[in-house]
């Protein structure tokens, strides 16, 4: 199995990996980015999660040869505080964000988060999850489904494609994925669909509203925040302009100045931001990356540091 994982190079040059220390894969997939990790941080730890089990099993296989310093959590990283705590982890010295399908999950015949293929409608990154893509078609409203592939697949002519689902499945319910990209076909016209690839959008929106990636991200950058030791990273690869401005607003409301102190060359620590912006530009994968992996294409990384001690490393010096 091919797997290719993205910024490789650019993700551990960002994090200056510790032979000791305490890394976080919140997003494990087929191991690409913790496999490198785990080789480098011989007299550390690395907890992966992941909520895909065939990832999790071909994952296994890979960690295990290389060493035994390691955990993989059977969950979706919106838990990242939540199970780390449980193993009395309080803080670490870095945590990674892939986002987006892995290449095994989109190539896999299975699990219907391709439109390139025939398969019965999925896209669920947890299998044990009841809620899946065919479930969302056939059920939410002309309305509902306009406002998903507006939002979250930024397609311009949402309203016609909503409409034309609606209608399809009152005659035969949409299961597969080339059923769902005929529709899409059907509802805007050969000519829109050949030059826009409307389905992308689609399939896109779909995938995240399944998976509830927007809000689950939200919610787990400002948790990763509050677990990084003084000068512990995280690095976030997103592969669309939802999740990166998602990435891009945290991190900067994190990082900002107190306006009383603004310019001064001495902050006091007090009035210091959380964190510090280590790139003010995501940073893109080189010539080289893209001709070996065009999925790499979209992809962007963000990464910061954390500047202010957090609570266990002040009551530890007290």
């Amino acid at each position: 199995m091919k797997h290719y994982p993205v910024l490789k190079k650019e993700v551990l040059d960002s994090f200056h990996l510790k032979s000791d220390g305490i890394y976080v894969d919140a997003t494990l997939g087929y191991a690409g980015h913790s496999k490198e990790i785990l080789k480098r941080i011989p007299k550390g730890y690395l907890y992966a999660f992941d909520q895909d089990k065939e990832a999790i099993t071909y994952a296994s296989e890979i960690l295990k040869s290389i060493g035994s310093n390691y955990e993989i959590i059977h969950s979706n990283f919106v838990n990242l505080k939540e199970e780390l705590q449980k193993r009395h982890v309080t803080h670490v010295d870095g945590i990674l964000f892939d986002l987006g399908v892995s290449s095994p999950q989109i190539d896999s015949q299975t699990r219907g988060f391709s439109f390139m293929r025939e398969e019965i409608l999925d896209m669920r990154m947890n299998q044990e999850q009841a809620f899946s893509a065919k479930e969302l078609v056939n059920t939410y409203s002309e309305y509902e489904l306009s406002q998903l592939f507006f939002q979250y697949g930024e397609e311009k002519r949402s309203k016609i494609i909503a409409k034309k689902m609606v209608e399809a499945r009152s005659q035969k319910e949409i299961e597969t994925t080339f059923h769902l990209v005929q529709i899409i076909k059907q509802a805007v016209g050969a000519n829109y669909f050949y030059k826009n690839h409307p389905e992308r959008n689609i399939f896109q929106a779909i995938r995240i509203e399944v998976n509830q990636e927007l809000n689950v991200l939200k919610k787990v950058l400002p948790d990763a925040i509050s677990l990084l030791k003084k000068e512990g990273r995280i690095a976030v690869i997103t592969f669309h302009s939802l999740e990166d401005r998602i990435v891009k607003k945290i991190f900067l409301e994190y990082s900002k100045i107190d306006e009383m102190v603004k310019g001064l060359p001495n902050i006091p620590e007090q009035y210091l931001p959380t964190i510090k912006l280590m790139n003010s530009k995501p940073i893109l994968p080189n010539e080289k990356e893209l001709l070996e992996n065009t999925r790499s294409k979209s992809a962007k990384l963000r990464v910061i540091e954390r500047i202010k001690e957090n609570d266990e490393e002040k009551e530890k010096k007290s």
